[in-house]
């Protein structure tokens, strides 16, 4: 089934942008020039969300799809997702047509490695050489995550996946693989996407893969799992997985491959509900839980004094050879980023008998939108801008990539998505004013370049610069109006949408009317 499209005339869609331009232009106007000639500007995807082919040529299940086929995110499930898989020719035009400089996407390991170490698959193998050169070939850098919320199954049901030390040892010869085979075309790695998110949501509240929790503080039907201390012990495991594999690149691949390698946090625009003091405290404490559980590791050796704590005997710790380890063990850090939280004090949390991560943390999150919903953000970028300033003068400024930060919208066939264009509009503005404050940020990825298998909300959300109709039996992609925007942002046009009524952007009305005729 085609789209909808609600308007014929580029005249009708100039009239619309012209009655948003009080929301859309921003506070300024800026352009792909006012950033540096070598920061990266991409968008990306992640295996299970879009490649399908779920139990094709040798691919085994991960966690994700057990998640996924118990009845989680709707019911529905990633087995044929976008189809990149097979797409993936055709969605690299996609990119070139968009202007992109860079794509980030993830290896699925299951399906280079089925049974989670031992044999390499030729077929999983192939694909992602046959990916990373067309992608090169096209002009297009790859950046590559290693684990993506999708831990093969068999390494899960054999000893609890990252619940054991053993996972630090397989984690670490599939990077070994990937790094041998891919690292002579892939610079920039990432170990695992938003490690503190994929710890908790998994191991505390269990909304996630593997969906492990205990009652009280279950967010799903799980019957397996304990809230009080695995979510810690799979971050500890996390940090040593990632560190040695940081380790291993630098001692056998580095000098040769030139490469850099990095994790992923998520990060929330933290503000205090009021300007008490026992606001503005649990605020740095909701910080040092959220950010600082993996930061101050890889900045100082150890966990945030606040955590050690609260949490006391049930935060790992870290021997004097794995603090050495860790410590340092980044070239990068990469950030995913999509609204803010305001934070009160609730110290009546730490009274409660049996304590997870939460109660630790003894605060209160007020969110203008549920995480739950698949309503939109408000687009309030200066949280991101805030978030940035605060890994300058916390975390001795790091060299930062945007890995994700995007606009949830329901999912619908309308390609007129104007809060996306406002969204990505506030902050990309956001990250050039913490990049002119000092901030050492290297790069930004749009989220996500297609509509994809989202975790939470299946196919119910949409996050895509690109509509993929899943009536058409090919699966066919469509540009949306964000599409467009930031391809004429990153051919160099000024990126207000009041520009449109200049007779010189005069192409830009034509190219997206060309949408809706």
């Amino acid at each position: 089934m085609e789209p909808k499209t609600s308007f014929t005339l580029a005249t009708l869609l100039l009239f619309i942008l012209n009655s948003h331009v009080g929301v859309l232009s921003g506070a300024y106007q800026y352009s792909r020039s006012d950033f540096p000639a070598d920061f990266v500007f991409g968008s990306g995807t992640s295996a299970y969300q879009v490649e399908g082919a779920a139990y094709e040529d040798g691919r085994t299940a991960s966690i994700w799809d057990t998640f996924a086929h118990d009845g989680y995110a709707h019911g529905e499930n990633g087995d044929v997702a976008c189809d990149g898989y097979h797409k993936y020719k055709e969605d690299v035009q996609l990119m070139v047509e968009t202007g992109l400089d860079a794509y980030r996407f993830s290896i699925s390991w299951s399906r280079l490695i089925p049974n989670g170490r031992g044999p390499v698959n030729p077929k999983g193998l192939d694909y992602y050489n046959n990916l990373i050169n067309e992608l090169i070939s096209n002009g297009i850098q790859p950046h590559v995550t290693l684990h993506h919320y999708d831990l093969p199954q068999a390494l899960e049901d054999e000893y609890e996946g990252w619940l054991s030390r053993d996972v630090v040892r397989d984690f670490t010869d599939y990077a070994d693989v990937c790094f041998r085979e891919f690292g002579d075309r892939v610079l920039y790695w990432t170990t695992v996407n938003e490690a503190n998110v994929f710890a908790f949501s998994g191991y505390d509240t269990g909304n996630s893969p593997p969906q492990r929790c205990s009652p009280p503080f279950c967010t799903t039907n799980s019957i397996r799992g304990n809230s009080t201390f695995e979510a810690y012990l799979v971050g500890h495991h996390i940090l040593l997985a990632h560190s040695s594999a940081v380790t291993l690149y630098r001692t056998k691949y580095r000098d040769q491959q030139r490469g850099f390698v990095g994790i992923s946090v998520f990060t929330l625009g933290f503000t205090p509900q009021t300007n008490k003091e026992e606001d503005v405290v649990a605020t740095q404490r909701a910080r040092d839980f959220f950010i600082g559980w993996i930061m101050e590791p890889l900045i100082y050796g150890d966990y945030p004094i606040s955590m050690k704590k609260n949490a006391g005997a049930r935060i790992p710790t870290f021997t004097s050879c794995e603090s050495k380890q860790v410590k340092g063990s980044y070239d990068f850090i990469g950030v995913n980023h999509y609204q803010n939280v305001n934070v009160s004090d609730d110290y009546g949390a730490l009274n409660i008998k049996l304590r997870d991560f939460n109660a630790d943390m003894a605060v209160n999150f007020i969110y203008d939108q549920d995480l739950f919903s698949n309503s939109e953000f408000s687009v309030t970028p200066w949280g991101l801008q805030q978030e940035l300033d605060k890994f300058k003068l916390l975390y001795g400024n790091p060299p930062i990539f945007i890995v994700e930060n995007g606009q949830r919208t329901a999912s619908n066939s309308s390609l007129l998505d104007l809060s996306r264009v406002k969204y990505f509009h506030g902050y990309i503005g956001a990250v050039l004013d913490a990049l002119r404050n000092g901030s050492n940020v290297k790069g930004y990825f749009a989220w996500s370049f297609m509509d994809v298998f989202e975790l939470l909300d299946g196919y119910r959300s949409s996050y895509g610069l690109y509509y993929v109709d899943r009536n058409d039996p090919e699966l066919k992609r469509y540009p949306k109006l964000s599409a467009k925007w930031y391809k004429h942002f990153l051919i160099g046009r000024t990126s207000s949408i009041e520009l449109v009524e200049n007779e010189k952007d005069s192409s830009l009305v034509s190219d997206l009317g060309h949408l809706f005729q």
